[in-house]
């Protein structure tokens, strides 16, 4: 099975080494010339979880010359549409695409550029941190989900057999939309909260009112799964996001990230999602909806920053 990994950033480096560490043949596509070309030049050096290695992996910045059989999409998802339509045209058409993106929204987008048939989506509790350019921090480890798994498709199969091969924990599910929505609901409790309090995630449960705020953002997103008929892949909600905190205690949001370091937050597929998912349902959501404001002005205005 060949990988075309898309997106150099901690997630996309790390399935990237281990994958091509196990055996397979993987390319990576990364839009930034020079970090495409020093990925290229000295490989990916992973540290953390299975000790420290250096890997290396073809990179590229234009069109790389494996003919693939999977496409794991590791931008993020405000970019989800640009790099799916970039590399569209270098694919064979039975090439699968995968996501395994935070929020809500990337399937629908992939599904529109490739056709349903060819897009998979899923959820990982893999956790991975930039050091550098073509450096990462390999912090955590989880399940790794993937689907629908389609009875009559051995490439899903295909698939979780190359993660487990390299060293993921991964399976298939017929039912994807659950665990994509229960990742959802413990970013709606997490990534603004510290995005606007530059918390670690450890504190944001230990706060009175950032406790009270995280749960009734996540009150608000349940209902909408609810009303989705969604069922949930844990019994309470609220439990679940705050055993996240303290299980990520050390960690620093992906959202909080994106904010220190002036760029596109994934509020829109995140929050902003349980807020479009509410209106088109006719459930109220005051409580994301003032959090995505919130975080919306911030980017906005990141050169007025005092």
């Amino acid at each position: 099975m060949e990988f075309l990994v898309v997106g150099a950033g901690a997630m996309g480096c790390l399935f990237a080494a281990r994958l091509r560490r196990a055996g397979f043949k993987v390319e990576l596509y990364e839009k930034i010339q020079a970090l495409a070309k020093t990925i290229h030049d000295k490989g990916i050096e992973v540290e953390g979880i299975g000790g420290k290695y250096n890997v290396k992996v073809p990179a590229f910045a234009e069109n790389p010359p494996l003919q693939t059989d999977v496409v794991l999409l590791c931008v993020k998802s405000p970019d989800t549409q640009e790099a799916a339509k970039t590399v569209r045209s270098w694919l064979k058409p039975e090439s699968l695409i995968l996501t395994l993106q935070n929020g809500l929204g990337n399937v629908e987008i992939l599904q529109r550029i490739f056709g349903r048939e060819r897009v998979l989506g899923g959820v990982t509790a893999e956790g991975a941190t930039v050091l550098g350019p073509g450096k990462i921090k390999h912090a955590g480890q989880g399940e790794t989900v993937i689907g629908p798994a389609r009875e009559a498709d051995n490439r899903v199969k295909g698939l979780v057999f190359a993660f487990n091969q390299a060293g993921f924990r991964a399976r298939a599910a017929h039912d994807v939309d659950q665990f994509i929505w229960g990742k959802l609901i413990v970013n709606v409790g997490i990534n603004a909260l510290a995005a606007l309090t530059k918390l670690k995630n450890g504190r944001l449960p230990q706060i009175e009112g950032t406790r009270m705020i995280m749960a009734q953002a996540v009150e608000e997103a349940v209902a909408v799964a609810r009303a989705k008929g969604i069922e949930l892949p844990y019994a309470d909600p609220l439990d679940r996001v705050v055993a996240v905190c303290h299980a990520t205690a050390e960690n620093v949001a992906s959202m909080l990230q994106d904010v220190l370091h002036e760029k596109t937050t994934e509020i829109e597929f995140i929050n902003g999602a349980i807020l479009r998912e509410g209106k088109a349902l006719g459930i109220s959501t005051p409580v994301n909806a003032i959090l995505t404001a919130l975080v919306r002005a911030i980017q906005e205005t990141y050169p007025e920053r005092v």
